[in-house]
């Protein structure tokens, strides 16, 4: 006999939905309670189940929680279900698929879908073909409630559709959806792509094998009305742009005119999926060639898609005064700390700065506006100058519009070229930056904050030029804005202005104290988020201008206020993390003007890594009991101890010594994430550098857990092993460990796309390693020669630099052989010197001399006429070779 429910057991679940829907959260949370303490009866899914597909007399809005309610019970208990409690709920579902009501449908279509990804299709054999049944009935209700649980179905389940286990059925679903791409209905339309696009990503073979007809059904719909079918239109277009471009090309200029239409509809959901499309093509090879004799009409578009709507301003609320208004949680993002690497001091930086926000504005949902943004910066890296014909003329019009909404788009199109059309843009800029400056006091407050963001953008070109000129206007009005009264203008000159740091470090010397007055001055005045970015401009700033922040003047400014929010803080808020992350930078700016503060803060950040330590043994041992700890906490904490012992060097030694660092470290440098050994390792180097008799007792167990971690798919934990390493090498005698990791850096050293910062590394440690056991490292030399002198070749003159050629000589002199056939190299690492220290240039003269006197005069000639001039010039000039 069916399932019938308890009168006196429905009216108590009916009360209970009813009461849900109180906007008290005290009944909320007692319903909550309630609800889960009926999940130990096992029928209570078949009362929710029985109120969702059944009880017509109810409102549909109480029945659809009641599926709702049942759809997080399946999530969660599925599998503990009764096996008749799940005939129940599937057949109750199935008999509801075509309900009249929108909402019931859907409803059922989420809970299907639920029950597919939880309990499997397998054990659900009779779904498929009665869904695929239901496609083909005359009634509209039935025919859309299946097509939308086939779609949830789709986005949930697509591996399980392919599976062999089924049969495959995507094989029979493909070609019955593409039937329904003509049908009357639009919602049957939009369902049908939407399906067929799930499988586009992934060349499910159902879908390749009928890609032609796809693709001409597609086609047939571009004009089509109704907007969600133009969105999953321009979603598959897209989508086929990544992984089959081959089948796109034949038509490709009927396609990207037809996304230039569908980038300016008027429904604003399709024109964002359509601005997809040149993103993507952005970063096709064939992008210049296909999209050229369309720039002209595309970059219009672009630039107007950049302008705000008078809706995104009035609910941004952006042009309210608004720096006395506490901020809300939700509008303050997760911060996740990057752990310390470690590279060759006062190396030249290529281009590895951070990626900028494409838009440091606004609504944090993506949108059409950043959509266009991004897409116009990395057209304008594709195009380069050849863009700012059609550009210039609109960017003039559109800067001097007495319509601010546009201006402010033109400012923020100024930035986004600022990359690719750089060259091109220079000459106007004389003319743009003072405009610019003018631009940070205008009345709008979304004109202050997008001109922060543009002028950072150009950083580079104001710090290379006399600072009258620029620069000093530039810094006056940036820390006004620093203290503006509107949140989003102080965010994004605070931001701007760490950026114009990174650009001119020790050139911003004489300007700090005004500097300092001003963030100091931002501390009393900012509110919780914009601190978190206060933080980075402060850490910014002590890496940017280093030793020179070590005066009492700026001591006494700056410390104060960074101590008190220190002392504020407790150990488990996660603003810990950018005061420590800037703490370190500060710390190792100010070296010894950091001593008074050092012992609380060593103190603390040995106690964060011990807690940190004991939680994970605690999670390990009972995780039943014990959440795992928040990791990030210990990794800032060794990141600042990093800090304190660059800062402090040997001045640290009291505090390690009274400290158990060293055993909680060995703990550390065991742990499973990579972040945590990154760390870590940089700290062994760190204090093998600063008290070095502190870390010699634990070497033994040190070293061959760093070689092991001689890994490059970790990059950071290699890189910072590495140097590790190569620090403790020079402190003590490394024989016994040289077999344990000579082998793994001769790996790395010639494995191809290395970075250039490990190459770096890994060239320094093998150096120094042959620097105290040159003959146990140079039998290897053929082995890394060539690629170590291209590593070292571009690294200024420093004492990393010179202990690690010192290496080298010794070992070419124990091995001279083992360097000869790619001799030339080292000639050229030789000549890469500006200054070697006197003992240092009588060695290289040694070896250039000792190998033209091996050779003969005749050959060393042959030999050098193969170098390049220059090389030829400074051996002479320097050597007499």
């Amino acid at each position: 006999m069916a399932w019938q429910p308890d009168e006196a057991g429905l009216t108590q679940i009916l009360q209970l939905l009813k009461e849900s829907q109180s906007p008290n959260n005290e009944v909320q949370r007692a319903v909550q309670q309630k609800l889960e303490a009926l999940n130990q009866y096992p029928d209570f899914n078949n009362y929710l189940v029985y109120v969702l597909t059944k009880l017509k007399t109810e409102d549909e809005p109480t029945r659809s929680l009641s599926g709702l309610i049942l759809k997080n019970n399946v999530k969660s208990y599925y599998q503990a279900f009764p096996e008749e409690v799940k005939a129940y709920v599937r057949s109750e579902c199935l008999s509801a698929i075509g309900n009249p009501s929108p909402l019931i449908r859907a409803t059922v279509g989420i809970l299907v879908t639920t029950i597919v990804q939880r309990g499997k299709l397998v054990t659900w054999p009779e779904l498929l073909p009665l869904l695929c049944q239901l496609l083909d009935s005359e009634d509209y209700a039935v025919c859309e409630g299946a097509f939308g649980a086939l779609q949830k179905i789709c986005e949930d389940s697509s591996e399980q559709l392919d599976s062999d286990a089924l049969n495959r059925p995507l094989n029979t679903l493909i070609p019955k959806f593409l039937t329904f791409f003509k049908h009357a209905s639009s919602k049957i339309r939009s369902h049908a792509i939407a399906c067929v696009n799930q499988f586009i990503i992934t060349r499910t073979q159902a879908l390749m094998v009928h890609i032609n007809s796809f693709i001409e059904n597609l086609f047939a719909l571009s004009g089509d009305e109704d907007p969600e079918v133009r969105k999953n239109v321009c979603r598959a277009v897209v989508m086929l742009l990544e992984v089959r471009v081959d089948v796109l090309m034949p038509h490709i200029h009927n396609i990207i005119e037809y996304m230039l239409l569908r980038t300016q509809d008027s429904d604003e959901q399709v024109s964002l999926e359509a601005c997809e499309f040149w993103l993507t093509i952005a970063e096709m090879p064939v992008c210049k060639e296909v999209l050229g004799p369309h720039l002209q009409s595309l970059v219009p578009i672009l630039v107007r898609g950049m302008r705000y709507s008078e809706l995104d301003v009035i609910l941004m609320k952006a042009e309210v005064e608004d720096e006395t208004i506490p901020d809300r949680p939700e509008d303050i993002k997760p911060r996740f700390h990057k752990a310390k690497t470690h590279g060759p001091a006062h190396i030249d930086k290529d281009s590895e700065d951070d990626d900028d926000d494409d838009d440091a504005d606004v609504l944090s949902d993506w949108n059409l506006r950043k959509c266009s943004a991004a897409a116009l910066d990395m057209l304008a890296s594709v195009f380069r100058d050849d863009m700012l014909p059609t550009l210039l003329p609109i960017l003039k019009e559109i800067l001097f519009d007495p319509d601010w909404i546009a201006k402010e788009s033109g400012i923020l199109v100024l930035g986004a070229v600022a990359e690719g059309c750089y060259t091109g843009i220079v000459p106007h800029l004389p003319e743009l930056v003072p405009f610019l400056i003018v631009s940070l006091a205008e009345k709008r407050a979304l004109i202050r904050s997008i001109t922060c963001w543009t002028l950072s953008r150009y950083s580079h070109w104001i710090v290379s030029q006399p600072h009258e000129l620029y620069l000093q206007k530039l810094m006056e009005e940036l820390l006004k804005r620093i203290l503006d009264s509107n949140k989003r203008v102080q965010e994004a000159a605070c931001s701007a202005f760490a950026t114009l740091e990174e650009e001119a470090c020790t050139e911003l010397v004489p300007y700090l104290s005004y500097i300092l007055q001003t963030l100091v001055f931002a501390f009393g005045k900012y509110q919780h988020k914009n601190l978190l970015i206060l933080y980075d401009a402060i850490g910014t700033l002590a890496d940017s201008v280093g030793n020179h922040l070590n005066r009492q003047e700026y001591i006494e400014l700056l410390m104060p206020p960074l101590i008190e929010k220190w002392n504020a803080l407790q150990d488990e808020d996660k603003d810990l993390f950018p005061l420590l992350e800037c703490l370190s930078s500060v710390a190792t700016a100010l070296q010894g003007g950091f001593l008074p503060y050092a012992t609380p803060v060593f103190r603390r950040c040995v106690g964060l890594v011990d807690k940190n330590l004991a939680q994970s043994m605690a999670c390990l041992s009972n995780p039943e009991q014990f959440d795992p700890p928040e990791k990030d906490f210990m990794i800032v904490a060794l990141d600042l101890l990093s800090g304190l012992a660059e800062g402090l060097e040997s001045a640290i030694d009291a505090l390690v010594a009274e400290s158990n660092i060293l055993e909680l470290l060995f703990q550390c440098v065991q742990d499973p994430m990579a972040e945590v050994r990154q760390s870590s390792f940089a700290l062994v180097g760190d204090l093998t550098k600063a008290c070095f008799s502190h870390v010699r007792p634990f070497t033994d167990r040190f070293l061959p857990i760093l070689a092991q971690n001689l890994n490059p798919e970790f990059i950071s934990v290699c890189n910072n092993a590495t140097w590790a390493i190569g620090e403790v090498a020079i402190q003590m005698d490394m024989t016994q460990y040289v077999p344990m990791v000579i082998p793994h850096l001769i790996t790395i050293i010639n494995r191809p796309n290395t970075p250039k910062t490990l190459l770096e590394n890994t060239a320094i440690t093998i150096g120094r390693l042959g620097l105290v056991c040159p003959n146990e490292v140079a039998e290897h030399l053929p082995q890394f020669i060539r690629p170590w002198c291209t590593s070292l070749r571009n690294i200024r003159d420093n004492e990393e630099k010179d202990s690690a050629f010192r290496g080298v000589c010794a070992m070419i002199v124990v091995n001279p052989a083992g360097v000869v056939q790619d001799f030339i190299f080292f000639c050229d690492a030789i000549a890469s010197w500006v200054e070697p220290k006197q003992d240092l240039k009588e060695m290289f003269f040694k070896i250039l001399h000792g190998f033209k006197n091996q050779v003969g005069e005749d050959n060393w000639k042959r030999f050098s006429d193969q170098f390049p001039p220059l090389l030829r010039e400074t051996l002479l000039s320097q050597y007499g070779v």
